[in-house]
């Protein structure tokens, strides 16, 4: 699984509501407000500073203190989540599940962890599922964040194969948010298999142009735009793309692919 692809979850906003409830009461101390901070450590190591492993150990510790912390439970689902962009060894969708799972049971309205549910369920091929998940998501007002739950219903529409529900959704999404680069790529590839090669290459273009952050980092987009350019018979064009393609990282399975591609070109 690429990076990018685990983007949406990410971002979503992380609730800093009060949990309630404990499963342990550790002496000296109120297991509530432990478990508040021990998910408060967690965060900061995950999203500051970049150590999963580190911040799993802390955010488990939140939910071992207060079995009740909807947040401490969405945030370790995202972090298992997470671990399965480093390889099929780190990967725990089971996990993922059974914690966004627990925080939706904690909180029925936690809008984010309903995205990073059905995030879930696509990386595990239930495409149904997830559909069933993210679909009424789509449709709620409150959501504050809707590119998220369309950009993700059009992915499982995408990977189910029905390429007009999936552009119609992806276009929803990028246009509530015209910033979401992963929502362009994602419509770029139902585009391209539907045959629409213009439009495709308009998309991925806007998904690595995009001015936000990793936008111009998104390997597979370059990848593909490199792609079309060679089917276009825009040898220069496509040198570029897949020469940026294998500068970004040599060692995934994007840039072998530009490798090849760009060996054909000469």
């Amino acid at each position: 699984m690429s990076r990018f692809a685990l983007l949406l979850p990410v971002v979503a906003l992380l609730a800093t509501g009060c949990p309630g409830g404990n499963s342990r009461v550790p002496a000296g101390g109120d297991p509530q407000r432990m478990s508040e901070s021990e998910y408060d450590i967690a965060r900061d190591l995950w999203l500051r500073q970049r150590k999963p492993r580190e911040a799993l150990a802390h955010v488990l510790e939140a939910l071992e203190l207060d079995d009740e912390n909807a947040d401490a439970a969405h945030l370790a689902a995202l972090i298992y989540l997470d671990f399965c962009s480093s390889g099929a060894a780190d990967c725990r969708l089971g996990e993922a599940e059974k914690h966004a799972r627990q925080a939706l049971t904690l909180r029925k309205d936690y809008r984010e962890a309903r995205n990073t549910l059905g995030v879930v369920l696509v990386h595990q091929k239930r495409y149904g599922d997830a559909v069933a998940v993210l679909k009424p998501l789509t449709a709620d007002i409150l959501y504050q964040t809707p590119e998220n739950a369309w950009g993700n219903l059009g992915w499982a529409y995408l990977e189910q194969g029905k390429l007009d529900l999936a552009i119609d959704s992806l276009r929803r999404a990028v246009a509530a948010q015209p910033l979401f680069c992963v929502g362009h790529f994602r419509l770029g590839s139902a585009l391209e298999r539907k045959g629409q090669i213009t439009e495709a290459l308009d998309a991925y273009s806007a998904a690595v142009s995009t001015e936000a952050p990793g936008c111009s980092a998104l390997q597979e987009a370059w990848a593909a735009r490199g792609r079309l350019y060679v089917k276009l018979g825009k040898r220069e064009e496509a040198d570029s793309d897949l020469l940026r393609c294998i500068e970004l990282s040599a060692r995934t399975a994007a840039a072998k692919e530009c490798r090849s591609m760009r060996a054909n070109l000469k």
